[in-house]
């Protein structure tokens, strides 16, 4: 069985480790024998599929269409299954098999090209903010899921490293560790969160109309799922000459749709968007890191 990964997913991989691993050498064996322990037939690997893990077509021994999801285990496999169990189904794509094989997933099939982006913009904002209002449920008790705080303090860290090589992002970059370190100290709920939710990530399926997908599940305030939402299509965003106007307002509504504070969702939309930026940068992607930085400073 051929398989070729898609550039996107090679690109990706070598920023997150540039110094590189074997795990793209021994994916196309991987990908054999997570086929032949379920008995699934290949139908194609999805194009241009994600940025942390090989999605793969595939119909169970019955017929069923199902999705083989495999994952390095810097993407955190087993903790995205871990998220999907407790959900259920309820709002996100449902698992398929309850046996754990190290960094494969088996998935319900949803419709992989079709996503809430391809609706137009007030309806996309609308039916995924409903989608990830039903993820936001309590965490499992004695959950080993990642927290708000340590995840951000990660990136803290390797801001603070990026502003010290690069003086001239000093300003957005205190002021989003600023706007960090007040919101860490008093978080209003703690709920199991997506972690990285956007339009793309809402699927068209059978079950439910619209369901999420790829989480990178982490456990904190509703508000730093939400702020992720906030910068979709910043591409628009930055080309219009109302960008920072609709900005802001796209906070106020998504504030008050999904009872937030809007300030903590102003300061966690900051935060994620330097950090995102000068990640962005540290890479070598500067269109990115100019339009999400760009966006920072509306904020």
């Amino acid at each position: 069985m051929a398989l070729e990964p898609p550039r996107r997913l090679v690109r990706a991989l070598g920023e997150s480790a540039p110094g590189g691993d074997d795990w793209l050498e021994q994916l196309p064996r991987a990908v054999q024998q997570a086929v032949a322990l379920r008995e699934l037939t290949v139908e194609r690997v999805q194009v241009p599929g994600g940025r942390s893990s090989l999605v793969v077509l595939v119909r169970r021994p019955d017929g069923t269409p199902a999705v083989l999801k495999l994952a390095p285990p810097r993407a955190r496999p087993e903790s995205e299954r871990a998220a999907l169990a407790h959900w259920d189904g309820l709002g996100a794509v449902q698992l398929l098999e309850p046996f754990v094989t190290e960094g494969v997933l088996l998935l319900e099939r949803l419709h992989p090209d079709v996503s809430v982006r391809s609706l137009p913009e007030a309806r996309a904002q609308l039916e995924a903010a409903g989608t990830l209002r039903r993820l936001w449920v309590g965490p499992p008790a004695g959950h080993s899921f990642e927290t708000v705080a340590e995840r951000t303090g990660r990136q803290a860290e390797a801001m603070r490293a990026s502003a010290s090589a690069a003086p001239e992002l000093a300003p957005l970059v205190d002021a989003a560790l600023a706007a960090r370190e007040e919101l860490l100290a008093a978080p209003p709920e703690q709920r199991l969160l997506h972690g990285t939710f956007r339009q793309s990530k809402v699927l068209a399926g059978e079950r439910m109309p619209w369901l999420a997908v790829g989480p990178d599940p982490v456990v904190g305030e509703c508000a730093f799922d939400l702020a992720r939402l906030v910068r979709d299509r910043v591409e628009d965003l930055i080309a219009s000459p109302s960008g920072a106007t609709t900005t802001r307002r796209r906070v106020k509504r998504l504030a008050e749709a999904l009872e937030v504070d809007r300030e903590r969702l102003r300061g966690w939309t900051l935060f994620r968007a330097v950090e995102s930026g000068v990640r962005a940068r540290r890479v070598g992607r500067e269109r990115d890191a100019e339009l999400l930085l760009e966006f920072a400073s509306w904020l």
